[in-house]
């Protein structure tokens, strides 16, 4: 293992050096390349830099264990190596999941389907939270997002909400957040105070290239019909909305948030693609017993991957066991602690 880091470090120092070359910053698609290699290589320089650092201070700290004469400082240096070993053995476990095989979808765009599960109204308002609650964490990684899809429930909450996310990484930051997520809190109708718990259900699909899933048209059903706002009103005189329906697989996506009905469809056929790339990649993984798994389960509260108490303000992650007291932090898009700490545990083997 550090053999590889030894030469991945190698290569971070010679990619600096390439882009303080004056016949290279001249090429902007060579610029554009190397940037994009040391990006990728750096957090793991960064980490194997960090373990060098902490291992020459555990060296200076048994040597002054060795050395020193004095009780007191002998044991001063004896707590300090001994978090210096905890540290190390930390940062091993990181670089060793850094040096992971990446998935190749990781710095993909994703397209995120947010429904309702259940709990009536109280679902339709959570799902509506986990909406903005991803809209703030795109907005602070300066990602776009651009909605798709939205099925209101007329109380200021959704019934599904169907929205893409376009930015470097998104879906290696965001694919770990797909499954139940469930709210236990009172809801703003509930006279008595009584605490309810509800549930929304989170799909995160990577944005899938029209070369990777091919789809004929004879495989297509298409419905055109007039957008329609919350209320029941239609917003334009012409059919500009689109229901594709995938006969083999009996799929359906609705798109009507763009001005024409090219645009909708279109955008259409991006979900439509993700989700068959999701549904065959999904299969593929149960043949092979693979590691992770994406489901997103049928909404029951039973199937939770995540828990937000308001009335004790904590985000429990049932997967890893990981809790954070920050709920409004959470929910104002500070989800790195949860979905970080998931992609750094172990998996289960089937």
């Amino acid at each position: 293992m550090f053999d590889k880091l030894t030469g991945i470090e190698a290569r971070y120092q010679e990619i600096d050096r390439l882009l303080a070359e004056p016949d290279i910053l001249n090429d902007y698609a060579k610029v554009t390349e190397l940037a994009q290699e040391r990006a990728e290589i750096e957090p793991v320089v960064e980490g194997y830099r960090e373990y060098k650092k902490a291992t020459h201070e555990l060296d200076d700290a048994r040597t002054l264990v060795e050395s020193e004469s004095d009780g007191e400082l002998r044991t001063m240096a004896e707590e300090e190596a001994h978090t210096l070993e905890q540290r190390i053995a930390e940062l091993e476990e990181e670089l060793k999941t850094l040096l992971l095989p990446k998935d190749p979808r990781d710095d993909k765009n994703v397209i995120v389907e947010i429904r309702a599960g259940t709990g009536g109204d109280e679902a339709g308002l959570f799902a509506g939270d986990l909406l903005r609650m991803y809209t703030r964490y795109a907005e602070q990684r300066g990602w776009k997002v651009e909605m798709l899809s939205a099925n209101e429930t007329g109380v200021g909450g959704f019934k599904e909400v169907v929205f893409e996310v376009k930015g470097r990484g998104a879906y290696s930051r965001l694919k770990y957040e797909s499954g139940v997520h469930r709210v236990q809190r009172v809801p703003s109708t509930e006279s008595s105070g009584r605490i309810h718990t509800s549930t929304a259900t989170v799909a995160v699909l990577a944005e899938v290239d029209e070369v990777e899933i091919d789809i004929p048209d004879r495989d297509i059903k298409l419905d055109t019909y007039r957008a329609s706002s919350a209320g029941g009103q239609n917003v334009q005189k012409n059919a500009t909305a689109v229901r594709l329906t995938h006969l083999p697989s009996g799929l359906v996506v609705t798109c009507q948030d763009e001005r024409s009905l090219t645009q909708n469809r279109l955008r259409a056929m991006s979900i439509l693609r993700a989700r068959l790339y999701e549904q065959a990649e999904f299969k593929r993984q149960q043949a092979e017993a693979a590691d992770r798994k994406s489901q997103i389960g049928s909404g029951e509260r039973s199937e939770k991957i995540r828990t937000y108490n308001f009335p004790q303000s904590r985000v429990t992650d049932h997967r890893i066991g990981v809790s954070s007291y920050n709920l409004a932090g959470v929910l104002n898009g500070e989800i790195d602690i949860l979905s970080m700490s998931w992609s750094r545990a172990p998996r289960p083997r089937s």
